[in-house]
């Protein structure tokens, strides 16, 4: 079975109110193991971020403006998409950027129910743990996914740490780090869509002292009050 991890960064929250998509990032799971191969775009969103969307992913528009657009790489992440099933937490959202996003450019397929099955981890999570947060960072912590490294969301980056919250709560491995054996090269307005990376799955999980937990917690809090919608 193909499984496609998938999150988004947006200029704002509301379609509504004009925003558009600024990073999309992908990972594969074939048969419950990630296989390496990833898709991941910066893109220009011809339009301005707002402040509150930036402080959460600390992306600028500035750090945009020689990316590829939607409608440049629409073609290669359907592809990528085709045939799988998308896993993506609080769906509604993401799945709405992007069908707006085909919709703008007048794609034949503008729904992504054209191209592969879906399943809400939100959703999920919520069967399970009624009552509960379900946000992303609070699954991090229920399942032991170390989120330490991360100080700012990240479509790629968010889209790795649902893969191993998806794995643990649907009976599977859960805990690596966000720890490369090969450093990723540095944020830029291009991506990679690759064969896999020889990623280690059995990584050492270094756990966060007393008071670097407390400032994470802090940050993340700051990030809640600014964007509402549940993530």
């Amino acid at each position: 079975m193909r499984q496609i991890v998938l999150d988004t960064e947006t200029t704002g929250l509301s379609i509504g109110h004009g925003h558009r998509i600024i990073e999309i990032g992908c990972i594969e799971l074939v048969n419950r193991r990630l296989t390496g191969r990833e898709f991941h775009r910066f893109l220009n969103p011809e339009r301005d971020i707002d402040q509150g969307a930036e402080a959460v992913h600390g992306i600028s528009r500035e750090d945009l403006e020689t990316a590829p657009r939607f409608s440049d790489i629409a073609d290669e992440l359907l592809e990528f998409l085709k045939d799988a099933e998308l896993v993506i937490h609080n769906a509604e959202f993401d799945v709405g950027f992007i069908e707006h996003e085909l919709k703008l450019m007048k794609h034949a397929k503008p729904k992504i129910k054209q191209h592969a099955d879906v399943l809400d981890t939100l959703k999920l999570a919520r069967d399970k743990h009624p009552g509960q947060r379900n946000s992303l960072d609070a699954l991090c912590k229920r399942y032991e996914v170390d989120a330490s490294k991360r100080d700012v969301h990240g479509a790629l980056i968010d889209a790795e740490l649902l893969a191993r919250v998806y794995l643990a709560m649907t009976g599977g491995q859960s805990t690596l780090s966000l720890d490369e054996d090969a450093a990723r090269p540095a944020r830029s307005a291009g991506a990679s869509v690759g064969a896999p990376h020889g990623r280690d799955l059995n990584l050492v999980v270094m756990r966060a002292t007393d008071e670097e937990a407390a400032a994470h917690e802090t940050l993340l809090e700051k990030m809640r009050e600014l964007r509402t919608l549940p993530r």
